[in-house]
């Protein structure tokens, strides 16, 4: 059995599809999905980074600048949005997508398939955190669809609403769709498929916890 994977289709239903990868012998279009899926993050996060998302250090230590200096660097600072989902998506393609295949020993392939259902998950994510940054102000980690905000009233140390403000409702659903995903293609035991892919959520949010830190420190370094 061959099974050609569409990204679009798969949610209708999700357990049919299941059903399918798990028999089929061979699962084909998952290259061009992927480039596509690298493509789309790097035009996202550019798209992001020019309506000024993540720029307000940038800004605050642009006064002494002339207007050519201050548009070169918000320049360089796209391009460098730009380069950074390129990392990203390839990021969570394929080191996630080798980690379970060595703990589940699900084929490769397969397990290709469902990181490029997660990574579709964040890219939308992201597109509608912009509106909502744009329109509202508000930063990814203190999002409407994030814990961070709620922390943002408990504490006024920036590491745990960093952290926390990367444990979106996306996230959670995430999470959800990789055990099922995992356990319906796997023969091990379920309390290690659990333990497994909530590890590595939980290693996710504390990288993007510490880039969000010390991100204030690079750009802000710029202008010096």
């Amino acid at each position: 059995m061959t099974y050609h994977f569409n990204l679009m289709k798969f949610f209708f239903p999700i357990d049919d599809h299941l059903y399918r990868i798990n028999k089929a012998e061979k699962v084909h279009n998952l290259w061009k999905v992927s480039v596509l899926l690298v493509l789309c993050s790097m035009l996202i996060y550019g798209w992001a980074a020019s309506f000024g998302m993540g720029t307000d250090l940038l800004s605050k230590g642009a006064v002494g600048l002339s207007e050519l200096q201050y548009e070169r660097n918000k320049l360089w600072f796209v391009l460098g949005r730009t380069g950074y989902g390129m990392v990203l998506a390839l990021f969570i393609l394929f080191l996630p997508t080798l980690i379970f295949q060595l703990v589940t020993d699900i084929p490769y392939r397969k397990v290709l398939v469902m990181q490029q259902i997660v990574l579709f998950a964040m890219l939308l994510e992201r597109v509608i955190w912009v509106p909502i940054f744009v329109n509202f102000g508000l930063d990814w980690y203190v999002s409407p669809l994030s814990f961070g905000i709620i922390f943002s009233y408990l504490t006024e140390a920036e590491w745990p609403v960093y952290f926390f403000g990367a444990v979106s409702l996306f996230q959670l659903w995430i999470i959800w769709f990789q055990i099922r995903y995992l356990s319906y293609l796997s023969s091990i035991k379920i309390r290690w498929v659990y333990i497994n892919v909530l590890s590595l959520h939980i290693l996710y949010w504390l990288i993007a916890a510490f880039i969000a830190y010390f991100d204030s420190f690079m750009i802000s370094g710029w202008f010096k």
